[in-house]
């Protein structure tokens, strides 16, 4: 049993209400909501929202959504406290990033595959690095993995280091990936991880999931061929909307 859960929170610091944002004739959450129910492995599907507006819109379009508190710090927390209001007996969280608009569900579904036999503690996904640019810019998140797959570490540096290599052909001869941010949560995993105290790693670099790491969990990784598209300010949507191929 697989749910999915959006989180989408009004009070966006660089983007307030973006969730209701209409987008060639859909708000955000709707495409991202309409795009995750075609998944072939969520056995359910619920935005969790904090405001009444998005409540609301959620359930005008024919879609599920919960209302959570106002005071979480993360999307984590968030699929939490709407999991506890879900009928069921679920074994996975997906947490769906309700900024995505054209999420792929094909996406989701490379990420369910991976928790059939239920041992999978956390789960994500990430992108072959096939530039200098990506490589180096420190908006992208890069991971380091064992031969299991699984993230040794996360950061917005480059690492490993390639002696002997000039940097702009680093990729060339290095497996790098970076990080394209969905996660899949086994439920008491989830419930554990929220009750972690902030690490230093993570307050280091600005990253939830090196609490994880830091704690011993282990986080699994698949490669995707669908990239993130995320709207996180009024500009990006007309970039998204280009790269999309849909202005």
């Amino acid at each position: 049993m697989i749910a999915g859960i959006i989180p989408a929170r009004y009070a966006s610091t660089r983007f307030p209400g973006k969730s209701l944002l209409d987008i060639q004739g859909k708000s955000m959450i709707q495409r991202v909501y309409e795009e995750a129910s075609k998944s072939k492995y969520l056995d359910t599907l619920v935005v969790a929202t904090d405001d009444e507006r998005i409540l609301q819109h959620v359930q005008s379009f024919g879609g599920r959504a919960v209302m959570t508190g106002q005071y979480h710090p993360s999307g984590t927390d968030r699929c939490l406290e709407a999991l506890r209001q879900l009928e069921g007996d679920y074994r996975y969280v997906i947490n769906i990033q309700g900024d995505e608009p054209f999420i792929n569900p094909a996406q989701i579904d490379e990420l369910a595959v991976l928790l059939t036999d239920g041992s999978v503690e956390l789960a994500t996904q990430m992108i072959r690095v096939a530039s200098y640019e990506e490589l180096f810019d420190k908006g992208e998140v890069k991971i380091v993995l064992n031969d299991q797959m699984e993230a040794l570490y996360f950061s917005r540096m480059v690492i490993p280091f390639v002696k002997g290599v000039d940097e702009r052909a680093w990729h060339e001869h290095y497996p790098y990936y970076r990080h394209v941010g969905m996660y899949a949560y086994r439920t008491d995993v989830l419930e554990k991880i929220t009750r972690l105290p902030v690490s230093s790693l993570e307050r280091a670099e600005s990253l939830e999931q090196l609490r994880w790491v830091e704690h011993g969990l282990k986080i699994k990784c698949v490669v995707t061929q669908y990239d993130s598209h995320c709207i996180d300010t009024p500009e990006d949507v007309d970039k998204v909307l280009r790269r999309m191929g849909l202005s």
